[in-house]
């Protein structure tokens, strides 16, 4: 007679979750302040919402990120300890970051592989002051291969209803300003990695360009921008009016989002030197520039609009915390009824204003 089917079996390891969770406590434990209560390990991640109490009007603000294909670099490369970095940020409406939750779904528990992972997410929650507060870790055998993983993350904040920012404060005459990215950030990479095959480039590959190999520029971790634009909001003479985050569409499709019916924001691409791993991926591929800046971010990561008198403000608050920045365009009437290959009008489902790329890049 044949012992029966058991769940390690079938696949489903128990002991290296247990194990994954004990290597990750120490990480996720240094992300808690006072607020989080009870630890790691039940059933729910517990936050004291005391605080909520000094606000007049507080407002909730979640959000859901996933890292994409980067993960199959970090894989390859058998690095998973950065790209946790890819699943921080809910500041875009001027959220202060409350607490965070993560998952993990993988062929097959390698505690030290999960660990790892939790690990850059909790150093990414100290980078934006949130708490790691809790997650989950599913083996899933079959559906994904032994040395495959996805992960996503899901994000709490706050923010008081008369400070929230959006496109309802945008107005003609504003300013559009960009704050440089540290690389690919996390979206584009099924084209990166299309790119690098067609060309027969290895990870391991020098690259003078970068400086390095292309798997450690291509796993650069994404830059944390909540505790930078908190600040900048904060700062009331820099005339904080909306952030937009260049994430999958690109700078003009992302800035759209922002920009009020009526309203259009012209941008200069000659306003800043194009960093080298855009440049080297779009040549290596032939990619049009079309396609590539509806795709990649081009090394801005993130944009604030702001009052024409707060520009000097802002800049000199971002330069203080050591970000660097740019005027990268304006914002003006919308007097364009045409659609053309330099105009975007409306951006994933949101109806409003347009923007207008300009020049050429350099």
């Amino acid at each position: 007679m044949t012992d029966g089917i058991t769940y390690a079996a079938a696949g489903v390891d128990t002991a290296a979750g247990d194990r994954a969770v004990e290597l990750m406590k120490a990480a996720v434990a240094k992300t808690h302040g006072p607020q989080v209560v009870g630890g790691v390990g039940g059933f729910a991640g517990l936050f004291d919402a005391s605080e909520l109490k000094n606000y007049n009007k507080p407002l909730l603000a979640s959000s859901t990120d996933g890292v994409g294909t980067k993960v199959a670099i970090a894989q390859a490369m058998d690095k998973h300890d950065t790209i946790g970095f890819d699943l921080v940020d809910i500041v875009v409406c001027g959220a202060k970051p409350l607490v965070m939750t993560d998952y993990i779904a993988t062929g097959k528990v390698v505690p030290e592989r999960v660990a790892a992972i939790v690990r850059g997410i909790a150093e990414a929650c100290i980078v934006a002051d949130t708490a790691l507060v809790g997650g989950e870790t599913a083996e899933h055998p079959g559906l994904l291969a032994a040395d495959e993983y996805d992960v996503a993350g899901a994000a709490v904040g706050v923010v008081e209803a008369d400070d929230l920012l959006g496109p309802q404060l945008v107005t003609d005459g504003d300013v559009v300003i960009a704050m440089a990215s540290s690389g690919i950030h996390s979206n584009g990479y099924s084209l990166v990695r299309a790119v690098i095959k067609h060309a027969g480039w290895e990870l391991d590959r020098d690259v003078a360009e970068f400086g390095r190999t292309l798997g450690e520029e291509l796993l650069e971790p994404t830059r944390v921008y909540s505790s930078d634009c908190l600040a900048l909001a904060a700062d009331k003479a820099a005339q904080v009016h909306a952030f937009s985050h260049v994430t999958g569409g690109g700078i003009a499709q992302n800035l759209a989002r922002v920009i009020p019916a009526g309203l259009s924001a012209t941008i200069d691409r000659s306003a800043w030197e194009v960093p080298a791993v855009f440049k080297v991926m779009r040549e290596l591929g032939n990619v049009p520039w079309n396609d590539i800046e509806h795709t990649l971010n081009l090394g801005i990561g993130m944009i604030a609009i702001v009052g024409k008198d707060g520009v000097d403000s802002a800049l000199a608050r971002l330069k203080s915390l050591g970000l660097e920045s740019w005027i990268l365009g304006t914002v003006g009437v919308d007097s364009t009824e045409a659609a053309s290959a330099n105009l975007i009008r409306g951006a994933k489902g949101v109806e409003g204003g347009s923007v207008r790329l300009n020049g050429e890049y350099r």
